[in-house]
């Protein structure tokens, strides 16, 4: 087979994977303008054309690794590994630094380079993790790592497209209902025509049908300010703004992001490979996720802050019948897409209502994954590890409920010239408030570096559930050892931000805690460990 074949697999396999990676980018673009402030035309001159950079390098290296293994194998049936933005890491890049970066500074620039420097962290994971991602893979069970990511995709990704949905039921419902036909019911539509492509057009219609109903969502003028943007965009070198960051202070601020995201996308990697080499394709897994971590460092080194990575579903293309040539269609129709300025005109045409279904499903197929890929006596640490996340969620929904309050009070407080200052400030509460239904003290506690809290705890589960007590006792002293330096539970407050504070003992009631809890279970390993049955097996 040539390289530069076509076959309809490729086609429809194309369609598939570029609508999910067209919908990564809308909802890139939607909240980094709505939330950190990001001017569309700076999403568009340096944002948008990193992204691409990072997309056109992996998705033709893993055409060419396809092709060159059918070659190899004289095979034309392999299918390329795809690959995309990381949704996980955008989502969680988003909402726990450039997100509070920007609230604290009123600075899209400040929170585009912390973005940066995040990304460019999660990168150096990525790289070097290829050489040791069997061994993390080994010595961390796999609850434990999926169990964190299924939490992030069930607040921070599911629920918030989940009410969305509800929101606008009838704008949203019949496109949900197209991917759940697909994916969970297997319906193939007419002609092949992907599920996701016929969700977004219904998407398209029901929006603008909404309209007129009296519930318009496309934005007056949006398609006006989109044709603005149209032109060329060459790809910004953002070299001198990540080096303005890069601090081992910085890194600090965000190791509690950094350190989970990367060694998330390393290990999550790794399984799709394995995914793959399931369904018959065999890749090398080192040159792979050093493409990986390469395109994520490239991609920030040109202005974007989200990291790549292999997607999960490479059964699923295959299934379609797509070779390597997908891949190819796919980089090059989104470097098109960003480097032309064109994601303005698709976004006043797709509304994310139209394409959060997709999203929604991935969100769902996470946190289903981490229930189906993990023993199933293993279940209740899954569980356990998802309950970092709720606090999390809960955390942001609390704080930007204060941000609202005290804008609207300054903003009535202006407009009635009063020379007193008054503010709605959450630093001004209890942590013990009694008119709240849950512990405010224990929401912010348990937010604060959840994705590391979610490990620890669910590693712990899962060995006390196999009787391992002594390493039980060993993820309690790494709690320990990442509370008494501040990296999980400990915060403070100023004004409506909530801070980490990474100090010695800064909330040094968790650190004995942990310390109480690894001896506790290494009491039980002697006593299990001299108990009659031990000894009489």
């Amino acid at each position: 087979m040539n390289y530069f074949s076509i076959t309809r697999g490729d086609i429809d396999g194309f369609f598939g994977l570029m609508v999910d990676n067209l919908i990564q980018l809308l909802i890139l673009t939607g909240l980094c303008i709505g939330l950190c402030g990001f001017p569309l035309d700076f999403v568009t001159s340096v944002v948008l054309p990193g992204a691409a950079i990072s997309l056109l390098i992996g998705n033709l290296f893993y055409s060419w690794q396809a092709y060159q293994l059918g070659k190899k194998n004289n095979r034309t049936d392999v299918t390329a590994l795809p690959y995309g933005i990381n949704t996980v890491s955008m989502f969680a890049f988003i909402f726990f630094v450039m997100l509070p970066v920007y609230q604290a500074t009123g600075d899209y620039k400040a929170a585009w380079k912390a973005g940066l420097l995040v990304s460019f962290s999660s990168g150096l994971i990525e790289f070097f993790g290829s050489f040791v991602a069997e061994k993390i893979r080994k010595s961390t069970p796999r609850a434990a790592l999926l169990s964190a990511l299924a939490g992030i995709a069930v607040t921070f990704i599911s629920m918030d497209f989940l009410l969305r949905t509800f929101e606008h039921p009838l704008v949203a419902f019949v496109p949900l209902g197209v991917i759940l036909l697909q994916y969970f019911g297997k319906v193939k539509f007419p002609f092949g025509i992907p599920g996701g492509l016929i969700s977004i057009l219904f998407g398209i219609v029901l929006a603008y049908i909404s309209g007129l109903l009296g519930e318009p969502i496309f934005q007056e003028g949006a398609f006006a300010r989109g044709k603005e943007t149209i032109g060329f965009y060459f790809p910004h070198l953002a070299v001198t703004e990540l080096w303005e960051v890069l601090s081992f202070a910085n890194i600090k601020t965000y190791f509690a992001i950094i350190l989970p995201m990367g060694v998330f996308n390393v290990i999550g990697s790794l399984q799709n490979i394995e995914s793959a080499e399931a369904s018959g394709d065999s890749f090398d897994t080192k040159s792979s996720l050093l493409v990986n971590g390469i395109g994520t460092l490239a991609g920030t080194f040109f202005g974007s802050p989200f990291p790549t990575t292999i997607y999960i579903g490479h059964p699923g293309w295959k299934g379609l019948g797509a070779k390597h040539g997908y891949s190819v269609l796919n980089g090059i129709f989104i470097t098109f897409v960003s480097v032309f300025g064109l994601m303005g005109i698709l976004q006043a045409i797709i509304p994310i209502e139209a394409g959060m279904a997709i999203v929604l499903w991935i969100g769902i197929i996470i946190a289903s994954q981490a229930f189906q890929a993990s023993p199933k006596n293993h279940s209740p640490a899954v569980v356990i590890g998802l309950l970092p996340a709720f606090a999390g969620w809960a955390a942001l929904i609390i704080q930007n409920v204060f941000f609202f309050l005290d804008g609207r009070l300054q903003a009535i407080l202006l407009e009635l010239e009063t020379p007193k200052s008054f503010h709605f400030n959450l630093s001004d509460l209890s942590p013990h408030v009694p008119f709240l239904p849950y512990a405010l003290g224990g929401v912010l506690s348990l937010s604060q570096g959840f994705l590391l809290t979610s490990m620890i705890w669910a590693a712990m589960v899962v060995y006390l559930l196999e009787k391992e007590f002594l390493k039980s006792s060993l993820w309690a002293l790494i709690g320990a050892g990442l509370s008494f330096f501040g990296f999980i539970h400990a915060y403070e407050l100023a004004g409506n931000a909530i801070l980490n504070q990474f100090a010695f003992f800064a909330s040094w009631q968790f650190p004995v805690a942990y310390l109480a809890l690894a001896l506790l279970f290494s009491l039980a390993y002697l006593i299990s460990r001299n108990s009659p049955e031990k000894k009489s097996g």
